[in-house]
Formats: structure tokens, C-alpha cells, sequence
């Protein structure tokens, strides 16, 4: 279609709305006029970018607050198009879309819309989620801690708790700190509904609408739509690799960033664990610039090879760091237990946040956690845990070998993914892998989940932790398929493998 006619539109430069919101609201008015008819196809957002001036993430985030407004549909390979006009009867629903808090949209938003546009079979094994295998959660030593000691539980304990937790679990996890090199005690300890939280909370403590923070690229896609939603300007540091100091110091004298987020130990999702000596080199370069440094360690104790450096925490000179741990990866998610280590001014800060979205974490995860702590069964569990992922680890990676040798990647000493890279590059990428590994029965994570702004067209993750060998082995086996269908259409047809108006994040 000729794009003139949805062109052009006047910026208002002292809007509070972003430009997308601000387009969206443009094209929404000439759809409600009836000047662009239902059935109406909409220029590509490259096109709808070049027409305003602006991002083409800022044009696929308008057309996406269009769909979201029920004004637009996307066909995936055909492109956008007007909606049908709804009937004008009856009471009209209530704008709830334009009530809300604008936001901006998660870049996850088309990735997972283009994978449930596909038809997939019931028995679609998963090699994406983060997750824990539900067959290792040690049910049993709960069930038995809780008929063993519900009968003494002192009723207290299931009123309300301090916002920070319960004390008990917290002196057992400043101990264990302690023995390992962290000095801490309960004051430097606050319990979280999970570490997302912990992370959402120290965001909300530390960052103001403006404020530089810097991230690796990739990162953990869950800490992205914290600092999005905080108003952070991100700074990105290229991972995996080694640390690249030369350019965080100039982050530092050019920016004067509130903080650095980092998972130096099997990062999510690379994998990568930062050497001792570029951990020292880092801590030393932010102790001279006071910079505070939040080090997210879900993975530590799952490691298959060798045990890894002390975390940064253990090294800290100058007091800066503050650890985020969680339960959920080496017991279950269901606990929703995490905690925070950290100065005490910081605890305390964290409690008065904290107090406003749960008072506190659930009482009786605590209590039980206490318990299971206490009789010392958790270093029993975590050595099972290492010897059934290390298996799986090394079966996933001959599978790999053996199904899909037109990728690479590198066995992970750590942790639960593998982060792969396809050999030959496509202008699709990963998105259409995505398609058509949905139709043989088996998802993963497209790598541009984890970037905060471009790259991991050519990157995806896989978790090889979740299910048994067997439905590994064949999730896996699924993915070749997946990718030899590819490798042929590939080599029968050297035009795009897809349509331009295909919406890349």
C-alpha cells in the first residue's frame, strides 16, 4: 500500500508518551475514521520506520499496542492488516488498554507469538524452560521434616514474620555464607519470594527513572523487563569472552552508572564462568569508582567439572557487591525462596520495599527450609543433583554432535544450558528454526530473548536439565530434523528465507 496515507504525524516533544504510543494512537484515529478500511495491509515496519524517522523497534512496538487495542492482526509471512470493524451493539466494553500505565512491550512478545502461530503436536518436548527435572525434587525429605515437626511447630511462626524472614533460615544462610567465605550474619540477610524478586526490589531501591546500568550481553532475559520497567538506560558488555575492562571503565568515566548486573558463575544463558583473575581485575576497577555491583548466582553449587571461583562476594575489598541466591534451581521453584546478601543499610531499605508487595515470604517454605538446612541434608542432595545433570550434560552434547553438526556450541562446565550458535548464517536466523523445530515437536529460547537491544539472531539456548535422557536424547534428535529441513530449503532457494514484513526482535 502507498504508506503516505497514514503520514504524516507532528511529534509532540513535551509528551509524556513515547513515540510508539504516540504513532499508534495516529494510525488507531484513521482506523476508527474509516480512512483505513478493515482489510487494509499495513507497510512493513521498516517502511512505517523510514516514513516517521524513528527505531524500528519503535515502529513494531506501535503495531504491536495496535494489535493489543484488537485494531490490528499479523499474519505471520504476510504482514499487518486492519481489522474488521466490530459491531455496534450492545455496551461498549471498558478501554482497559488505555487505562493502564503505557509499557513497553516485552521483545519475548513476537518470539512467542510466532511460536504458538504454529501447530505443534501434543507431545511437544520443551528444551527452553530454566527448570529444575520435577523427578529430582527431594519430595520425600519434605514430606518427612513436616510429619516429623509440624506437631512442635510453634504456632507463632505462622503469623506474621519480619518482612526480612524468618530468623531461623536466616542464621543457617548466614552461617553457610560464612564457612564459604562470605562473611555475613541474619542482618545481612533478607529472604525474597524468589530472586526475580529480590532483583525487582534492589532495582527499586537503586535506580531512578535516567539512571546507566550495565548488563552482559547476553544477560538472564528476567532481569531485562526489570531495569526496562525502572526507566534504566542499559550499557551493554559483551559475553560470553573475556571481560572487556577497557570498556567498562569507559562506561564508568562516561556514564557514571548506578550499577552492574552480572552472573559471572555458568552464566545464563552462555554458560561462561568469569576466571578468578578477571574477577579480581573487576572488583579492584569498581572499588576505585564505588560502583555497586549485583552478582546473581542461581547456578554456583551445580557444577560438574570443577568447582568454580569464590563468587565475587567472597572477594569483595570494598563492600559493593551485593549476592542474589535462590532455592530454585538446586531444590524446586515452588518454594519461592530466594534471599539477598547484603550491608546492612541495604537489608533494611530492601525490608521497606519489600513490606508494600508481600509483608513477607511465605512462612511455612521458611520454616521447612529450616529444618531441611538444619539436619544437613541440602550438600547431600546437590551431589546427586551434579552427578544426574553431569550425565545429561554429556549425553546432550553427542546428541548434539550426532544430529545437529551444523551447530556450534561448548559443553557447559556448569549450570543447566547449552548456548548454541548456528555454523552457516541465515538472514532468518533462529526465528524461522523456531517454526519449524515447532512443528517437529521441540521449543527452545531464540537468543534474541536475551540481548537488550539487537544481536542473538544466529544464538539460541537449550536446557538439558529439565527432562529424563530418553525425551532429551530425542528433543534433541527433533531439533536435527528440524534444522536438515532448513539446511535443504536453504540450499533449493537462495531467495530471503523470509518475508521482509516478518517482525524481528
Amino acid at each position: 500500500m502507498d504508506a503516505s496515507i497514514i503520514g504524516p504525524i507532528s511529534f509532540d516533544a513535551t509528551a509524556t508518551a513515547p513515540m510508539y504510543l504516540q504513532i499508534a494512537e495516529h494510525i488507531a484515529a484513521k482506523i476508527r475514521g474509516r480512512l483505513l478500511p478493515a482489510g487494509t495491509k499495513l507497510p512493513p515496519e521498516r517502511q512505517l520506520a523510514a516514513l516517521f524517522g524513528v527505531s524500528r523497534t519503535t515502529a513494531i512496538n506501535a503495531y504491536r499496542q495496535l494489535e493489543e487495542l484488537g485494531l490490528v492482526r499479523t499474519k505471520v509471512g504476510s504482514g499487518t492488516y486492519v481489522n474488521e470493524a466490530p459491531a455496534e451493539a450492545g455496551p461498549q466494553p471498558v478501554p482497559w488498554h488505555q487505562t493502564m500505565v503505557p509499557h513497553l512491550p516485552s521483545p519475548l512478545a513476537g518470539i512467542l507469538r510466532d511460536l504458538v502461530s504454529v501447530d505443534i503436536a501434543g507431545d511437544t518436548i520443551s528444551l527452553g524452560t530454566g527448570l529444575p527435572d520435577p523427578a529430582l525434587y527431594p519430595t520425600a525429605a519434605f514430606t518427612s521434616l513436616f510429619e516429623r515437626h509440624f506437631a512442635r511447630l510453634n504456632n507463632a511462626d505462622l503469623g506474621h514474620i519480619p518482612t526480612e524472614g524468618y530468623l531461623p533460615l536466616r542464621t543457617l544462610l548466614a552461617a553457610g555464607h560464612s564457612r564459604s567465605g562470605i562473611p555475613a550474619t541474619a542482618a545481612n540477610i533478607a529472604v525474597v519470594s524468589g530472586s526475580m524478586q529480590g532483583l525487582y526490589l534492589l532495582a527499586k531501591i537503586f535506580i531512578n527513572p535516567g539512571d546507566y546500568v550495565i548488563v552482559e550481553a547476553p544477560t538472564y532475559l528476567g532481569a531485562l523487563p526489570i531495569f526496562r520497567t525502572s526507566g534504566a538506560r542499559v550499557l551493554t558488555l559483551p559475553a560470553p569472552g573475556p571481560l572487556q575492562l577497557d570498556l567498562l571503565e569507559d562506561y564508568l568515566v562516561r556514564y557514571r552508572p548506578k550499577l552492574l548486573y552480572i552472573m559471572p558463575t555458568f552464566q545464563n544463558p552462555s554458560g561462561r564462568v568469569l576466571p578468578l583473575a578477571e574477577r579480581r581485575a573487576l572488583l579492584a576497577l569498581a572499588a576505585r569508582h564505588r560502583l555497586i555491583i549485583i552478582e546473581d548466582d542461581p547456578y554456583g553449587d551445580l557444577h560438574y567439572d570443577q568447582q568454580p571461583p569464590p563468587p565475587l562476594k567472597a572477594l569483595d575489598p570494598y563492600g559493593g557487591v551485593v549476592y542474589l541466591r535462590t532455592f530454585s534451581k538446586a531444590l524446586f521453584p515452588g518454594l519461592r525462596v530466594g534471599w539477598v546478601v547484603a550491608p546492612e543499610p541495604v537489608i533494611d531499605r530492601l525490608a521497606m520495599e519489600k513490606q508494600y508487595i508481600d509483608l513477607h515470604s511465605a512462612n511455612l517454605s521458611q520454616w521447612l527450609l529450616s529444618k531441611f538446612l538444619g539436619e544437613g541434608l541440602l550438600s547431600g542432595h546437590v551431589e546427586r543433583l551434579r552427578a544426574e545433570y553431569k550425565k545429561r550434560r554429556d549425553i546432550a552434547a553427542a546428541a548434539l554432535q550426532r544430529h545437529c553438526s551444523s551447530l556450534s556450541f561448548a559443553p557447559p562446565s556448569g549450570g543447566f544450558y547449552f548456548w548454541c550458535r548456528l555454523a552457516r548464517s541465515s538472514s532468518a536466523g533462529t526465528r524461522l528454526l523456531l517454526h519449524e523445530a515447532a512443528r517437529q515437536g521441540v521449543a527452545f529460547v531464540p537468543g534474541e530473548a536475551f540481548y537488550p537491544d539487537s544481536g542473538g539472531e544466529q544464538e539460541f539456548r537449550l536446557c538439558f536439565a529439565t527432562n529424563s535422557e530418553p525425551v532429551l536424547q530425542e528433543g534433541i534428535k527433533r531439533l536435527g530434523k528440524a534444522l536438515s529441513h532448513l539446511d535443504k530449503i536453504a540450499h533449493a532457494d537462495s531467495r530471503p528465507l523470509i518475508h521482509a514484513s516478518q517482525p524481528i526482535i
